[in-house]
């Protein structure tokens, strides 16, 4: 037994202590769990009950929170609500005045128009009475005009006619008083200083007395040269005249070629290479035009040097390159003679004086006499007068409106509307009018003082007249038993107004009516 025992106790123990331990194992694998799943239990119990409880918190806040809002609300809907309240109320109030004053006025109304009923139909009495004294009115008028006609023995419309021409010749009259009186006003106040500006700018202001030649000659080293000029069966001078456009004529004067052409332009080129060729000895197709090429760029750069010479020398800033230009191709345009550059250059210097002596822009006054004959650089090329070639040219290239009005009315084409643009047209007279400026062939210069006496001997009254100083004077002789001294200033106006309708001139001319009366006895 105590073997038994002994044995049993070396086997079984471990084997029970393995069961053991397997139970403790299984306990604590099945009560952990449990134990630690009723711990997160009770936490999240935990946090359900302290949840439940702010948002109880939470909820009472709101729901006082709502209430408090729901009073604010209340109680501005109800301020808002007294408010228009009053505004309705002020409203009727102004309603009620409205219809009270318009109930007024309807009132007031219907009593004027009852007045003006009663007005219009007093006056429709009084117009009734009216005509009836007017007709009475005219009969007595018709019975004195019968009555008078037979008196005066005429007729109402000769009367009239008479009356009208009493008062025709005597209103003639006055008016040419009154306008004779105040020319003379005019002329006593503006004499001298006009006197002084003119000799100032005139003074300042010196140019040598030039004409230049508008055809132009080609002088030739030999006879022998004009027929290499003309070529074999002529075709260097056909080239010559289809390269340049101009004409060239080769006569029987020694050592002479004439070159004749419109475009001044042209004939400048033509001359150049003409002088090239001569001087080169090489005169066939091919050398002409590579000489007529060459010429026509220098021309081009003599051109536009000259504008940016001339403005430079007047100190005008900022003229558009394309216009000095034009500028630059006056050198090449004469008129009466007169070069068109040089003439531009004695308008500007001449406009400006006055302009500075005068408080005004001395520079304006320089532009637009620099630019006052522009239009005669492009007036063989160009439609239309200088005046209107110059305007369009000087708008196109965004000169200045009172550069622009000095051009179109430096000729009276247009009216003057700057005082600046009174001066170009002086300055522009003085270098025309001065000694040497402009040269004039003896037949026009005939022709035109023909004219001039034609026109002051169509005039009734007029005895005899004389063109003085080379026809820019006139002086008129009249009748003094058919001209008064009124008649006399009259007759000066009306020769001055047909001179400038009629008759194209350069510079000025002074009309003078002479009225001279002769009381003579002999005694014998």
């Amino acid at each position: 037994m105590p073997v038994v025992l002994t044995a049993f106790t070396e086997v079984g123990l471990p084997i029970i202590l393995a069961f053991v331990g397997l139970l403790l194992g299984a306990a604590i694998v099945f009560f952990v769990p449990f134990f630690k799943k009723q711990r997160d239990q009770n936490k999240a119990n935990k946090i359900v009950r302290e949840a439940e409880i702010k948002a109880e918190h939470i909820i009472k806040n709101a729901q006082l929170d709502g209430k408090q809002t729901v009073n604010e609300m209340k109680n501005q809907a109800d301020k808002e609500i007294k408010e228009k309240k009053l505004e309705l109320a002020a409203q009727e109030n102004k309603l009620l005045q409205r219809e009270q004053s318009i109930d007024r006025r309807d009132t007031a109304l219907i009593q004027k128009e009852d007045t003006l009923d009663e007005k219009n139909e007093t006056l429709n009495k009084r117009l009734k009475e009216v005509d009836k004294k007017e007709q009475v009115l005219q009969q007595k008028i018709d019975s004195i005009i019968g009555e008078l006609e037979k008196v005066a023995q005429m007729s109402t419309q000769e009367a009239r006619d008479e009356l009208f021409q009493r008062v025709e010749s005597k209103v003639s009259r006055e008016i040419a008083q009154y306008i004779k009186n105040k020319e003379d006003e005019a002329k006593e106040q503006v004499a001298e200083k006009s006197q002084e500006l003119l000799a100032l700018a005139m003074s300042k202001y010196a140019q040598e007395t030039t004409i230049e030649k508008t055809v132009a000659v080609v002088a030739l080293p030999n006879d022998e040269m004009k027929g290499r000029i003309i070529g074999r069966e002529g075709r260097n001078i056909r080239t010559l005249e289809t390269l340049l456009g101009v004409d060239l004529i080769i006569d029987d004067t020694p050592e002479v070629i004439t070159v004749s052409c419109f475009n001044p332009i042209r004939r400048e080129i033509a001359r150049m290479s003409l002088e090239a060729l001569i001087k080169d000895g090489r005169i066939q197709p091919g050398r002409i035009e590579e000489i007529v090429e060459k010429c026509k760029q220098e021309v081009d750069e003599t051109i536009h040097k000259t504008g940016q010479d001339v403005a430079f020398k007047l100190g005008l800033p900022r003229i558009n390159r394309e216009l000095l230009d034009y500028v630059g191709r006056l050198k090449y345009r004469t008129s009466y003679g007169q070069n068109a550059l040089e003439h531009s250059i004695e308008v500007a210097y001449l406009a400006g004086t006055m302009a500075a002596e005068l408080g005004l822009d001395q520079n304006m006054a320089k532009r637009a006499g620099l630019l006052h004959d522009i239009g005669k650089a492009c007036d063989f090329e160009m439609d239309g007068s200088h005046v209107e070639i110059g305007a369009r040219l000087a708008k196109k290239y965004g000169e200045n409106d009172i550069v622009i009005n000095a051009i179109e009315s430096h000729h009276g084409d247009v009216p003057a509307k700057y005082i600046i643009s009174h001066l170009v047209q002086a300055a522009d007279t003085l270098s025309a009018a001065r000694p040497g400026a402009r040269s004039e062939m003896l037949e026009n210069y005939i022709q035109r003082i023909e004219k001039l006496e034609e026109i002051c001997k169509s005039y009734d009254g007029v005895s005899q007249s004389y063109a003085m100083q080379s026809g820019r004077e006139l002086r008129v002789m009249v009748i003094p038993e058919k001209i008064d001294d009124i008649g006399a200033f009259k007759l000066a106006r009306e020769i001055r107004e047909r001179i400038e309708n009629e008759m194209t001139y350069p510079g000025q001319i002074k009309v003078s009516v002479i009225r001279e009366y002769r009381a003579v006895e002999t005694a014998k």
